[in-house]
């Protein structure tokens, strides 16, 4: 089974309500309204993008991690609205065991609950599954933020278990995360024609 995915390329994910395309450098015209107005955006991440100088070392750590081929972010398109409004990426991509997470979501505030993360995670998980041919994609997020949890068991995610204090959250605390996935089986056999089945209508904000 042959992998067609390659770093260096520019790939564009996009159906008639959302476009994710590769995050850039020049890319913090269009965020920083995010990070100087909303800075609670962040209250749960591991990186913080709140605040200017926040917000250029994110885009920068994020572009160099695509060159050192371990991550692919994206920058998200409201094509509706005609507006910028978040981030998103596959990270710690392992091709040899054909796996990856997805995650470092965000969206202005506006955004949240509107339906665009649910388009946005069906263009990423159908082409991690059928284009990068991943066995696995994984999710992670800080066991407080209950709402980042609901999201992903939405689009179908199976619960596997708590890593208790991994890491920090952006404040500095030490948090516990939980780890949820999706296996090639289940996208195929059911979770494809659910999620596609959720996806809703954008309407004009």
């Amino acid at each position: 089974m042959l992998i067609d995915f390659d770093f260096n390329n520019d790939y564009c994910l996009e159906n008639k309500y959302v476009k994710l395309t590769p995050l850039q450098e020049i890319d913090i015209e269009h965020l920083s309204i995010f990070s100087i107005n909303e800075p609670e955006i962040w209250t749960y991440s591991l990186v913080s993008a709140a605040g200017i100088k926040n917000e250029k070392r994110y885009i920068h750590q994020s572009v160099d991690a695509r060159m050192q081929q371990t991550d692919y972010p994206f920058i998200v398109f409201d094509k509706v609205n005609q507006q910028y409004i978040g981030s998103t990426r596959f990270y710690d991509i392992q091709i040899a065991n054909r796996t990856l997470q997805l995650g470092y979501t965000w969206y202005g505030k506006k955004y949240q609950g509107s339906g665009i993360n649910k388009h946005c995670k069906y263009l990423m998980l159908e082409f991690a599954f059928e284009i990068m041919k991943m066995e696995r994609v994984e999710f992670r997020a800080d066991n407080e933020n209950k709402r980042s949890i609901q999201a992903m068991k939405n689009i179908g995610a199976s619960i596997e278990g708590i890593l208790r204090s991994n890491g920090f959250k952006a404040n500095g605390q030490r948090r516990d995360s939980i780890v949820l996935s999706i296996l090639r089986e289940e996208w195929f056999e059911h979770i494809n024609k659910e999620l596609c089945l959720k996806l809703p209508v954008i309407i004009l904000q």
